[in-house]
């Protein structure tokens, strides 16, 4: 592939991915707030700057393969919450919706937009890219909700599943998060996630673009 033209898709997935990752982890960062955690604030993670939110690996994947990624988690302290195990699942729960919840209004500008009549230059030079971002940013939106619904630490799905599990097997459960960023990327290289995320990623793209 031409090194440009892969500079130039890079650059088009760029912006949605900074999205994507902000919105994410701003959202839990905001309900953990609202649930009485000062944590993410005195990090300094109550932020709309992507850089605060970036993970090296989450972003290469990201890149890589175009659908799924992570950003750095949030840090969150479930001590100051008035019931930990149900608030923990709130707080997990915002990340993936709140990506949702972007895919959805990004959906919507990209059909009005594929709409635009406009002169051919204008198209490809203005219009195009803004249209093809906004394509990414939904795949990726949900690609980023779906992927974080694994039920893997330090997934969101991880503190999902957490909030079901007995007391007495939470240890155990949580100390695969020592592990987890070697397991995920097996799992993401060789193509053993896709079966656990491109089915519902697909039916989502589908319903949210046509």
């Amino acid at each position: 592939m031409d090194i440009w033209l892969k500079l130039q898709q890079i650059s088009i997935m760029v912006p949605p991915i900074l999205m994507a990752v902000t919105v994410h982890e701003l959202a839990h960062g905001v309900v953990a707030s609202i649930k009485g955690d000062p944590t993410p604030y005195q990090a300094g993670r109550l932020t709309i700057n992507p850089l605060k939110h970036l993970d090296f690996w989450g972003t290469v994947v990201f890149i890589v393969t175009g659908m799924i990624g992570w950003a750095k988690p949030v840090p969150v302290n479930a001590a100051h919450f008035k019931n930990p195990k149900k608030d923990m699942f709130w707080v997990a729960l915002a990340g993936p919706a709140a990506n949702v919840l972007l895919a959805f209004i990004l959906s919507v500008a990209y059909h009005i937009m594929g709409k635009i009549p406009a002169p051919e230059g204008f198209w490809f030079n203005v219009v195009a890219p803004i249209y093809l971002m906004l394509k990414i940013g939904v795949i990726l939106n949900l690609g980023l909700a779906c992927f974080n619904l694994i039920p893997l630490p330090p997934l969101d799905g991880s503190h999902l599943l957490a909030a079901f599990l007995p007391d007495k097997y939470l240890g155990s459960f949580k100390e695969l998060e020592v592990y987890s960023i070697f397991i995920l990327l097996v799992l993401i290289f060789t193509r053993v996630i896709d079966y656990l995320v491109i089915p519902p990623l697909h039916f989502l793209v589908k319903l949210f673009l046509g």
